[in-house]
């Protein structure tokens, strides 16, 4: 996804990176989401961005833009005092516990505690709805004035980013009637956006800036509010003149659980033994059910909240990686949007070149003006193996032969993009160097502009080689081949594996670096390679490029003091020129880097390397709220005592941090699903101390289902099977 710079400092050459200007994403805020829209409330329930230091991030968006900047509520003339702020367990509902302050008024005056206010709040179908109750504690009567301050200023995510524009649309006249507002903006895009304020019931004033209520209220009685905020920016054109009104709270928050629900029926359901490892489970299903957004194609896990809830390739298909063992639909979903907007011709502006897998998609202004080139971009050297990756992985995990079918000229048009485009000076490696002036420097999952250099910290020139792409490309050309044996064409099958092959030896020659224990973290433009240790050569052991005597080797350096914080392995060795705790790829700690090297180190047989890293991540999300691990989050050694050290503008929730705690627990047991052939495999099964047992319900596999228990037991892990139905085998073996 589109990445940051070490300092934070938004260079002129490099246009898009985040801006330290912008309000940090940590435990002060409150994050929902449903579809394209998403909202960040501060621990009130509010929206409020003045005196953030910068342009401020709390609001309401849909697509990339805020159409709600300014959401306050107000008693009398003053604030509410806190109680409690929380977000229900599957993320459907914000709900906020408030009381009064000592108030002097025209009568008697009304003490601090007499009056409680709960706000809940949730999103659905493109709108907010928020149901607001004021119960009066006293003994006596009191009147009370409750105001909503409100305010959109329709600003692009770029904008909330940091990025300073030298032009902008223009906000229409405002509408008003007796119970709603509705403000409008016309983009430089050509559409028009709204965002219609309803109340329920309506306000004693209305204006363009607060609803006014009086509140006259009985001794022990309360009395309900609702308001509804609704988002409206049709794809194009006029916006409609018969927009049909939003439901209102009750009925949105039905809607919104029910949803919920079924979706987590449709999946495998997991408890353990160790009830917090069971909170970061069930933390992690309802980020990841949150994270899902429903397309044309399936659902697609948007990348993360607030600066990508938006499509983006490489987000997508780790995320369907992660999750394919319990759940392929969401493969399914990531394989079938990627496909229908895969690149069909060359245009330098966006990086695009025939049968290239997408980077991002946006929907904002400023993409829809073509003041940033992401409305469609494609400056990603990986998505496009990985899609083929994913391909392959899906149908092993499913033996869904027709989506197979259906996605072959997609499958084919990706394996041409790499003979191609993929290596274009012919050395067998696959490289990147961007060709649209505006778009990112760096290509790979690292795409800071300083994430790849050499041993005395020197940026490496281009065309670059990734140790990891490679591997991808190893990967692609095996899962390739497997496919092709489906299609019938054998003669192809042989020419992939045989590619693959081939470039796994040149790989070994030309990226193993004794001198660092590991493989070089990239090739130059000259060939020369980067001789710095990094987490990329953690990846080469998920997709199984690396050779077998030097995994426990690269494990080993990973491990080591230097790469591993004692929370998770860095991104870039403390041993290393460039590298710095508290930059974006150099140095901090990813948990979907972390859980990729732990499935890698699973592949060769690495068991305790394995539990080591979940151990370390496990351990992480105790010390953040609702055991959700962030995007990243700095990588200082571990002091005892202490929390991890958090990101200043780190996303969460976020998909592929989310589905790394299903991506840990799938290695340690050393799960595979075989839908090919209706298997179930476990090799070597293992543990930690911490878990006893871990039980898996309802795990689907084609026709069948089945329960399973793993119980550890005589130094070792058993597994037992107490529930099959349908034509299903389990194996297990040491």
């Amino acid at each position: 996804m589109t990445a940051m710079e070490a300092d934070e400092v938004l260079r002129i050459s490099d246009r898009y990176y985040i801006l330290a200007t912008s309000a940090r994403i940590d435990d002060r805020t409150r994050v929902l989401k449903h579809g394209d829209l998403f909202a960040v409330f501060d621990r009130f329930g509010d929206v409020e961005n003045a005196g953030s230091g910068g342009p401020g991030i709390y609001g309401l968006y849909e697509r990339d833009t805020r159409h709600l900047s300014r959401l306050r509520l107000r008693l009398a003339d003053g604030r509410p005092l806190l109680l409690s702020s929380a977000i229900k367990d599957d993320n459907a509902l914000l709900t906020v516990d408030l009381m009064n302050p000592d108030i002097a008024a025209d009568g008697p005056a009304i003490p601090r505690g007499t009056v409680h206010v709960f706000r809940a709040l949730c999103l659905w179908n493109g709108a907010c709805h928020e149901r607001l109750r004021v119960h009066n504690y006293s003994t006596e009567p009191i009147t009370l004035a409750l105001v909503l301050e409100f305010g959109a200023d329709f600003a692009d995510i770029f904008e909330v980013r940091g990025i300073d524009r030298e032009r902008r649309g223009r906000c229409l006249p405002c509408e008003l009637s007796a119970d709603a507002v509705r403000f409008a903006y016309e983009g430089l895009d050509g559409r028009l956006r709204r965002t219609r304020i309803a109340f329920d019931p309506a306000p004693a004033r209305l204006d363009e800036k607060q609803a006014h209520f009086e509140l006259r209220l009985p001794p022990r009685s309360e009395q309900t509010f609702r308001f509804s905020i609704a988002c409206e920016s049709p794809p194009s054109g006029p916006a409609s003149t018969t927009l049909q009104p939003a439901a209102w709270y009750e009925k949105a928050a039905a809607d919104a659980s029910a949803a919920l629900a079924q979706a987590r029926e449709e999946e495998p359901e997991i408890r353990t033994s160790n009830e917090q490892f069971n909170n970061w489970i069930d933390r992690s299903l309802a980020d990841l059910h949150m994270m899902r957004t429903e397309t044309p194609y399936g659902p697609y896990p948007y990348a993360g909240v607030p600066w990508f809830s938006t499509p983006f390739g490489r987000d997508g298909i780790v995320t369907a990686l992660q999750s394919l063992w319990m759940n392929p639909a969401l493969a399914r979903g990531v394989l079938r949007y990627l496909a229908a907007t895969q690149a069909e011709e060359e245009n330098e502006e966006q990086d695009a070149q025939p049968g290239k897998i997408l980077h991002e998609a946006r929907g904002g202004e400023m993409a829809g003006s073509g003041e940033v080139p992401f409305g469609r971009y494609y400056g990603s050297v990986d998505a496009t193996p990985l899609f083929v990756m994913l391909a392959g992985a899906y149908f092993r995990r499913t033996g869904d032969a027709a989506l197979i079918r259906e996605l072959r000229p997609a499958i084919d048009r990706a394996l041409r993009w790499i003979d191609d485009y993929g290596d274009p000076d012919g050395d067998g490696f696959i490289e990147y160097e961007r060709r649209s002036a505006r778009g990112l420097v760096q290509q790979g999952w690292k795409d800071s502009q300083d994430s790849v250099f050499h041993a005395d910290g020197t940026l490496a020139e281009g065309p670059i080689a990734l140790c990891e792409v490679q591997g991808m490309v190893y990967a692609a050309w095996r899962a390739a081949a497997r496919l092709a044996v489906l299609v019938g064409d054998g003669e192809r099958a042989v020419g992939l594996a045989a590619r693959a092959e081939q470039l796994r030896s040149r790989f070994e020659r030309s990226f193993w670096c004794e001198r660092i224990g590991t493989y070089a973290l990239a090739l130059d433009g000259r060939k020369r390679p980067c001789e710095v240790s990094t987490s990329n050569a953690g990846q080469c052991l998920y997709t199984g490029i690396a050779s077998p005597r030097r995994a426990a080797r690269v494990a080993a350096t990973l491990l080591d003091t230097p790469g591993y914080s004692g929370w998770g392995i860095r991104t870039v060795a403390a041993s290393e020129a460039r590298y710095n705790p508290m930059s974006y790829h150099n140095g901090s700690v990813w948990p979907h880097d972390n859980s990729l090297i732990a499935a890698g180190f699973a592949r060769y047989g690495l068991r305790a390397e394995a539990l080591r890293v979940m151990n370390g991540m496990f351990d992480a999300s105790h010390f953040f709220e609702l055991h959700r691990l962030p995007e990243l989050f700095c990588g200082f050694a571990r002091r005892p005592g202490e929390a991890p050290v958090q990101y200043p503008v780190s996303c969460s929730p976020q998909a592929w941090a989310a589905g790394s705690a299903l991506l840990f627990l799938q290695s340690v047991l050393n799960l595979r699903v075989n839908g090919e052939e209706s298997q179930v495999l476990f090799s070597d099964p293992a543990l930690p101390e911490y878990l006893q047992a871990v039980s898996i319900r309802g795990l689907r596999i084609r026709d069948a289902s089945l329960d399973v228990v793993a119980v550890r037991q005589d130094g070792g892990t058993a597994i037992d099977v107490t529930r099959k139905e349908g034509n299903v085998e389990v194996r297990v073996t040491k």
